[in-house]
């Protein structure tokens, strides 16, 4: 008997194992495909090794010598500053690798408080919460303060985080042309049904170098009752006379109700975003914003490098005129400074103009890469490492490329002597 109820335990068992090795089957058909589809359609995203700390030189893994690196957010080199590095080993050795807990149970080190209430000054807004990444904070905004009695308003071209964060909440949703004013104003004329209205867009579209004509938006948001959302991702600690953002650069600090950033760009670089305006807002955040409430606390390491991160843009406005100064050095009437142009790539640098968007212009027709080479293979080996080949350049136009380069090309000059 005992011997039966084995063997027939055995067989019972065989057709469901068979199923499970033919859905497994099936599952890495499917993942095989949708790969070779990506191939084939040239977006196949490889990644660099890198062998070095961030910086403007980099060792890269397959590259012979150092690499002049053009790819990184870390706009004025702060991520590998020593001020900022001994801040991130100080708070280390104070406060530990991490919490190993959400905020709200035993997660809130006063090192968080004290970065928290830093942003909102920086920002002169009311309060702020920190969450692990700026994705974070855009999944968590939208869905904690928009209800389905709402609307938001959002440029057909936002960040990635921006469109997600947008998705899970029930407020109805417009889109409107990249930067048309008149296509926010006729969305913002057909919302006025809506309890809240909420525009919301980048300061600066990282892709393109486009800046957004936040006074137009901030107008129009006046004219129809609605609230602004800016994220400052691609312009915190660069843009504005003391790096406050695209709100500081285009005089609409006050006008602007919520702003969204990163610490993991121009502020050292490591990890973590924020959430800074109004205290109430900010309150509800903490309640609700699923991101916070479920996501370990930041770790005290990259609270430390993010906290003298700012201290050094609050306490001088150097580095930000630093970096703008070698910015118009580079620019049209400047000397028309080029690089490259011994291997026949030539890029030629404009300055900010807070009036215009900031793109790079090409200063020849076309990029000259071999046959059947992506162009950032073919810089590399020429001491030159751009962002990732996204495209093959059938598909990639070089007035995309050179708009996509400009953010890269800030904190290369960041280190730059100012006399050079």
């Amino acid at each position: 008997m005992w011997a039966g109820r084995v063997l027939h335990a055995t067989l019972s068992r065989a057709p469901r194992g068979s199923r499970a090795q033919s859905a497994l089957a099936q599952l890495r058909g499917i993942l095989e495909e949708e790969l070779e589809s990506i191939r084939g359609a040239g977006t196949w995203k490889s990644e660099r090794v890198i062998t070095s700390c961030q910086g403007p030189h980099i060792h890269v893994e397959g590259a012979p010598g150092g690499i002049i690196n053009f790819c990184a957010n870390n706009y004025l080199g702060l991520s590998s500053h020593p001020e900022v590095i001994q801040a991130g080993l100080q708070t280390l050795k104070e406060f530990g690798a991490g919490l190993s807990s959400v905020r709200f149970i035993c997660g809130t080190q006063s090192i968080h408080k004290d970065l928290e209430a830093k942003i909102a000054r920086f920002h002169q807004r009311e309060d702020a919460i920190l969450y692990p990444s700026c994705f974070d904070a855009n999944a968590g905004l939208f869905e904690a303060l928009l209800t389905s009695e709402d609307a938001v308003l959002s440029d057909e071209l936002n960040h990635a985080s921006i469109i997600d964060g947008i998705r899970l909440c029930k407020a109805h949703k417009y889109r409107y042309r990249h930067l048309d004013m008149a296509d926010l104003e006729a969305k913002l004329q057909e919302a006025q049904k809506h309890r809240l209205r909420l525009v919301a867009t980048d300061g600066a579209f990282s892709m393109d170098g486009d800046i957004a004509p936040l006074q137009k938006i901030c107008h129009l948001a006046s004219q129809y009752g609605a609230l602004v959302f800016v994220d400052e991702s691609h312009a915190t600690g660069f843009l504005g006379p003391t790096g406050r953002g695209t709100d500081e650069l285009l005089g609409v600090m006050d006008q602007v109700t919520i702003i969204n950033s990163t610490l993991g760009k121009a502020l050292g670089g490591a990890s973590g975003g924020y959430t800074t305006g109004p205290g109430a807002l900010v309150s509800l955040l903490r309640q609700r914003a699923r991101p916070y409430l479920f996501s370990n606390s930041l770790p005290p390491a990259a609270v430390g490098c993010a906290s003298k991160a700012l201290d050094l843009l609050m306490e001088s406005n150097a580095i930000v005129q630093s970096m703008a100064a070698k910015t118009l050095r580079c620019g049209p009437g400047q000397g028309g400074a080029r690089w490259g142009e011994g291997a026949g790539e030539g890029l030629l640098c404009v300055a900010a103009q807070a009036h215009n968007s900031l793109p790079l212009r090409p200063a020849s027709a076309h990029l000259r890469v071999p046959s059947g080479l992506h162009w950032d293979l073919a810089l590399l080996t020429r001491g030159y490492l751009l962002a990732p080949a996204l495209f093959s350049l059938s598909v990639f136009s070089f007035h995309f490329l050179v708009h996509f380069m400009y953010f890269y090309f800030f904190y290369f000059l960041a280190l730059l002597p100012v006399g050079s």
